[in-house]
């Protein structure tokens, strides 16, 4: 049985993927994925690639996931599964290219700033 490895990242959060030949079980961190991603648009995220190939019953996928928050680590699993894919099959990328889940997200929190509230907010200026 072989064992197709991605590593997926989204803002801060890192998502390790194995996709074994199975029927087309997900779990993330050792829970069912509707368990873990409790909304809907976040389990439809992490499976898409799956979707795009068709290849929904063919494989099992077991993801380690972790840092950030819910969205960050659903675009991790996403990124990660199709990574795995193109490994399982090159030909697969044709599909995952057109839907821009290959590409990496590269926005991130920008940090805060000396003198100022948050990154752009500033406190109230007074002229006199």
């Amino acid at each position: 049985m072989k064992t197709y490895l991605g590593t997926g990242r989204r803002k801060t959060s890192v998502a390790q993927v194995r996709l074994t030949s199975g029927t087309g079980h997900v779990l993330v961190n050792r829970l069912p994925i509707e368990e873990y991603f409790t909304v809907e648009n976040y389990r439809r995220d992490a499976t898409l690639p799956l979707e795009l190939t068709k290849t929904n019953a063919q494989f099992d996928v077991f993801v380690n996931v972790r840092g950030g928050g819910k969205s960050g680590q659903a675009g991790a699993v996403r990124l990660g599964v199709a990574r795995a894919l193109v490994e399982y099959n090159e030909e697969l990328r044709a599909a995952l290219r057109p839907a821009g889940v290959l590409t990496r997200d590269p926005r991130m929190v920008e940090r805060k700033k000396y003198g100022q509230k948050k990154a752009r907010k500033r406190f109230q200026f007074s002229k006199r």
